[in-house]
């Protein structure tokens, strides 16, 4: 190698470090100023409000209520639904890839999973805003409305759906196959192999498609908007309309002004808590399933 080439390899190298540095030091800056920004608005305004108005029950902006108690639980309970039917189809869908159909469909199919990945979110809302909703009011909701916490959570499983099936069958895939070969030679049945040796090795990837999917489902926002009503009350029913986190922010985004658009940011501060909160769970639950394997 010549003098000249050798000093070429060593510039470039010096060049991708500062920009693989810089791009690290800008994610780290971008981060830093959202929280800066959340928690020097919105922590002030908890303790100015009190913790126990905030996290209330009522949410009256004109009486100076500001209890987003119920939005956290129409955000948990259609989080995890929308999450429990997820990820049940999504992995079912991602097993019945990865050794119960044909090999050449399974490219195809996971095109077209993979393409509801890249539809906006707002058609969802309209999809589920004219077929599932009035479904749900004239041939299932003991009520007659349509609106709530279970069409919120049937459009938000499709839209999870990508993300666990990828996530699933890649990680499915990267399990050693002379596990898969072993438990058929020990005389154990495909889906026994697959069901009980397979997926188990996959758990930690399975894991992070569900993470994933809760993260999705939790911050997810116009599409929710669309079909879940907008009432900020105490959910008591899966056919009531509701408010999330996510969209009270939004719905007061662009109208409010002085407090009450600072308890928006308030809400972000626990909205940032949750995800926080998810993020750490999952580390210690990846650390574990690392940790048995």
């Amino acid at each position: 190698m010549t003098g000249k080439a050798y000093q070429y390899i060593k510039a470039r190298d010096a060049v991708m470090r500062g920009i693989f540095l810089f791009c690290a030091a800008f994610s780290i800056l971008a981060l830093s100023c959202i929280c800066v920004f959340l928690f020097a608005n919105g922590l002030p305004f908890i303790a100015k409000t009190g913790i126990s108005n905030f996290f209330g029950r009522k949410w009256h902006l004109s009486s100076g209520a500001y209890g987003i108690l119920s939005m956290i639980a129409a955000s948990f309970y259609v989080t995890a639904l929308s999450t429990a039917i997820g990820v049940v189809i999504g992995l079912l869908t991602a097993i019945s890839l990865y050794k119960f159909c044909p090999q050449k469909a399974v490219g195809p199919i996971r095109q077209m999973i993979n393409l509801l990945a890249g539809i906006p979110s707002v058609i969802y809302g309209l999809f589920g805003l004219i077929v599932i909703v009035p479904y749900l009011r004239d041939h299932v909701s003991p009520n007659g409305i349509g609106y709530g916490i279970l069409s919120a959570s049937l459009v938000l499983a499709v839209m999870v759906l990508p993300t666990i099936v990828s996530v699933s069958l890649d990680s499915l895939n990267a399990v050693p196959g002379s596990y898969y070969e072993g438990a058929l030679a020990l005389g154990a049945t495909k889906e026994q192999s697959v069901f009980k040796v397979m997926l188990p090795a996959a758990k930690s990837g399975v894991l992070a498609a569900v993470v994933l999917s809760i993260g999705r489902a939790l911050g997810e926002t116009m599409a929710v908007i669309m079909v879940i009503g907008g009432s900020p009350v105490m959910p008591k029913s899966l056919f009531q309309s509701v408010r999330t986190l996510t969209a009270n922010i939004a719905m007061g985004a662009t109208e409010l002004s002085g407090d009450a658009a600072t308890a928006l940011v308030a809400t972000g501060v626990v909205l940032f808590f949750f995800t926080m909160l998810l993020n750490i769970s999952f580390s210690l639950l990846k650390g574990e399933a690392n940790g048995e394997r």
